[in-house]
């Protein structure tokens, strides 16, 4: 079950627009439509850690995420897992929902503290019923998350932990924003699907570089295109693909 956010208020100003760092999946609402579905939205705060839903479990929210940053983990049964997708403000967590399945596979884990929009499932699959602009907004976002995850899993194949550790410093900036993240050696470990040993000498190799500065549970990007030119093709496709979709 997932736990109860910290805070939550409901959405007071039914004709009010997320702000600029809010989700763009509701930006890309019409005023008109986002006052009609302004009151089923809660705003609501994250922590880092907090554990939205277990494999197998319900879900009974969608989250539209505004400055969190939440990962999406395939476990194994001897407890390791893999991160399959990071989900920041360009998505939402709940497609199972509006495809009738509202039960999925995976740990969905909050990476990085922050705000988010939830809205009750059943509303959620009520609004995608009617075929109107939430509807093709939703679809537009199925379509990058099967890219996302057919990436990642051609990633987490074959490219080496280095590679795929400066994807996800990449996109980890992309979605918070900030030169600064925070992961402990068991996250790290845990988003790259090895052992902490691996983790720890593949972030080693990139400060040694000078790309990053790790010490504490912080990592420090020093040089951002430097952790282009280390990343895999894979944080190109996936980003383009993100990018085309908010264009379209």
């Amino acid at each position: 079950m997932a736990r109860r956010p910290a805070k939550e208020k409901n959405l007071s100003d039914a004709g009010r627009k997320p702000d600029p760092v809010g989700n763009r999946i509701l930006a890309g609402l019409s005023r008109k439509e986002y006052a009609r579905i302004g009151p089923d939205l809660q705003h609501v705060t994250l922590t880092p850690g907090q554990v939205l839903y277990e494999p197998g479990s319900t879900m009974q929210w969608a989250y539209f995420l505004g400055t969190a940053i939440v990962s999406i983990l395939s476990q194994a049964e001897d407890g390791t897992s893999i991160e399959v997708s990071l989900v920041g403000s360009e998505g939402v967590i709940g497609i199972p929902i509006v495809l009738r399945s509202l039960a999925l596979p995976y740990r969905i884990v909050v990476q990085g503290a922050g705000t988010a929009w939830r809205m009750k499932a059943d509303v959620l699959r009520k609004e995608f019923d009617r075929c109107g602009p939430l509807h093709k907004l939703l679809l537009h976002y199925v379509h990058t998350l099967i890219v996302h995850l057919s990436q990642s899993s051609a990633c987490n194949r074959f490219h080496t932990t280095r590679q795929r550790l400066c994807r996800w410093l990449l996109s980890s900036q992309d979605l918070s924003g900030s030169n600064e993240l925070r992961s402990t050696q068991e996250f790290l470990s845990q988003m790259l699907g090895v052992n902490r040993g691996s983790a720890n000498q593949a972030a080693g190799s990139l400060q040694k570089a000078g790309l990053i500065r790790y010490r504490r549970g912080r990592i420090t990007i020093l040089n951002r295109s430097g952790l282009e030119t280390g990343a895999c093709e894979c944080y190109r496709i996936i980003r383009s693909e993100c990018d085309r979709f908010f264009r379209s």
